[in-house]
C-alpha cells in the first residue's frame, strides 16, 4: 500500500482549479475561516443574502479532516442512540439525534439539487455486535430506537450471514435513510456552487493572527462585521477555545475493485455501511468504483500526540476484517492514509458565541459530516438572525460548559491526552443526564 489519501487522487482530472491565495486587505459583512463541512455549510446559507461573504481555508476546501474522512452520512457518529438516550434522555436524545439527521439531509439536498458529481451511494447502516457485549450492545440500539419511535430491523446470530458474508458476528441492526459520499468531492463540488452564489473564496489561506474583526493571513487580511470561525485543531494563540478540542487518529485503506461476484458475496442483500461494536471499531462501506474503503485504528494511536505514518495499524484492521470475511481474504489494498479527526470531551460539538467578541461565533469539535454540517448552518443562521431558531436549546448542548468526570484544570498535572480519553470514555458509556 501507498500513503495516499483516495479522494485527493478522485480529484485528478477535474477542471475546478484552486482558488488562489488572499493577496490584499478587503472589507466584507461575513468572514468565514474554515471550508470543510462545516464551513461550506455555513457559506452556503448566505447565498442569496446580499451580504459580501469571504470564505478561506488554509488548504483546499474539504482539505483538512473532512477530506480525509470515510464519507459516512448518518446520525451515527461515535455516540450511539442508545447512548444518547442514557446520556440525554428521551427528548434530548432525539434533538440530538435529529442534528445528525438534518446534516444528513442538508448534505444530500445539496447534492441532489446542484448535481453534485461526489460518488452519492443510498446504503443503509448496519451495526454489528461481536460476542456477548455486542450482542447487547445491538439490543440496546434496537430498544432505544423502538423507544424514540425510529424504526429498525434487527438480525440475530444465525440471520446476519443473510446481509454481510460473515459469521462470526453476534446480531445486527439496520436501518434507513443514510448514504455514503466522497467527502473531498462534496466540498470542492461546493466550492464551485458557492462561488456561483457571489462568495469569494480564497484558498491557501491560513488565519495567522485574528484581532477584533480583522484576521490577517500571511499575504492579507479581512475585515468583517461578523466572523465564524469553523476550524479543526484550532491553535492556543487563535482562541482560548482550543482547550475545549482534541484529536483522534484514525486510519483508512482503499482497496482494489472488487467483481460482482465478489460484491454479491460480502453484500448478499446490496451494499451496506457497517462498523462493529469494539471500543476502537473497524468500519467498512462500497464505493460506488467497487472498491472497498475500510478504516479504523488501535488503543496505542487513537491519542498519540503524534502522526503514524507506517501501515502497519491499517495492516492490523485489514487482517481483522478479512478473517471476518472469508470473502475478501485475497482482495488487494492499493492505498492508506491517517487523519486527524477533532473531537471534545463528551463527543458532542461545541458551538458557541464569543462573549469577548460577539461578532465572532465558533464551531469546534465536529465528529462526522453530518455534525458539521448541521452546526455550521446554525452558526451561519444565528448570524442572519433567524428567527426560529432554538437557540437556548441547541446552545445549551454545544456550550464549552457542560460537565465532565475530570475538570480541565486538572490537564495541566494529567495531561490533556489522558483528561480526553477518560472524559471521553466517560460520557460514552457512563455518564447519565437526567430525563
Amino acid at each position: 500500500m501507498i500513503l495516499q489519501d483516495w479522494w485527493f487522487t478522485t480529484l485528478l482530472g477535474m477542471t475546478g482549479p484552486i482558488r488562489p491565495p488572499l493577496r490584499d486587505n478587503i472589507k466584507a459583512d461575513v468572514l468565514i475561516v474554515g471550508a470543510g463541512a462545516a464551513g461550506v455549510a455555513a457559506a452556503h446559507r448566505f447565498v442569496g443574502s446580499g451580504k459580501k461573504v469571504v470564505l478561506l481555508d488554509r488548504n483546499i476546501c474539504g482539505g483538512s479532516s473532512t477530506g480525509k474522512s470515510a464519507g459516512f452520512l448518518t446520525p451515527d457518529s461515535e455516540l450511539e442512540l442508545s447512548q444518547l438516550l442514557r446520556k440525554y434522555g428521551t427528548q434530548g436524545a432525539k434533538d440530538l439525534w435529529g442534528v445528525s439527521a438534518k446534516g444528513v439531509d442538508i448534505m444530500v439536498d445539496n447534492i441532489k439539487r446542484h448535481k453534485l458529481e461526489c460518488d452519492l451511494q443510498v446504503q443503509d447502516c448496519l451495526f454489528l455486535g461481536k460476542g456477548a457485549g455486542g450482542w447487547k450492545d445491538v439490543q440496546d440500539e434496537v430498544n432505544a430506537r423502538e423507544k424514540i419511535g425510529y424504526s429498525s430491523t434487527v438480525y440475530k446470530e444465525s440471520e446476519v450471514p443473510s446481509v454481510i458474508g460473515s459469521n462470526v458476528y453476534s446480531g445486527a441492526i439496520r436501518y434507513t435513510g443514510t448514504y455514503g459520499v466522497d467527502p473531498l468531492l462534496y466540498a470542492q463540488g461546493m466550492k464551485q456552487v458557492l462561488l456561483d452564489g457571489g462568495i469569494e473564496i480564497y484558498e491557501s489561506s491560513e488565519v495567522i493572527s485574528w484581532e477584533g474583526h480583522t484576521v490577517n493571513t500571511h499575504l492579507g487580511s479581512v475585515t468583517a462585521d461578523k466572523i465564524i470561525f469553523c476550524i479543526d485543531k484550532p491553535k492556543p494563540d487563535l482562541t482560548k477555545y482550543y482547550e475545549t478540542v482534541y484529536h483522534a487518529q484514525t486510519f483508512l485503506s482503499i482497496s482494489e475493485p472488487l467483481g460482482d461476484n465478489d460484491i454479491a458475496k460480502l453484500f448478499p442483500q446490496g451494499p451496506l455501511q457497517c462498523w462493529d461494536s469494539d471500543l476502537v471499531y473497524t468500519y467498512f462501506r462500497l464505493t460506488g468504483t467497487k472498491r472497498l474503503l475500510v478504516g479504523g485504528g488501535d488503543l496505542m494511536t487513537t491519542y498519540a500526540k503524534n502522526d503514524t505514518t507506517m501501515p502497519r495499524v491499517m495492516d492490523k484492521v485489514i487482517r481483522g476484517l478479512k478473517e471476518k470475511i472469508p470473502s475478501i481474504r485475497n482482495l488487494g489494498f492499493t492505498q492508506y492514509w491517517q487523519g486527524r479527526i477533532d473531537m471534545t470531551r463528551d463527543l458532542i460539538p461545541t458551538v458557541l458565541v464569543d462573549p469577548e467578541h460577539p461578532w465572532t461565533h465558533f464551531v469546534l469539535g465536529c465528529v462526522g459530516l453530518p455534525w458539521a454540517t448541521f452546526c455550521g448552518d446554525f452558526a451561519a443562521r444565528n448570524v442572519l438572525d433567524d428567527k426560529e431558531l432554538d437557540n437556548e436549546k441547541y446552545y445549551q448542548y454545544f456550550s464549552p460548559n457542560r460537565k465532565f468526570m475530570i475538570p480541565l484544570w486538572l490537564e495541566g498535572i494529567l495531561g490533556k491526552k489522558i483528561v480526553f480519553t477518560v472524559n471521553n470514555a466517560w460520557a460514552k458509556y457512563r455518564q447519565k443526564n437526567a430525563e
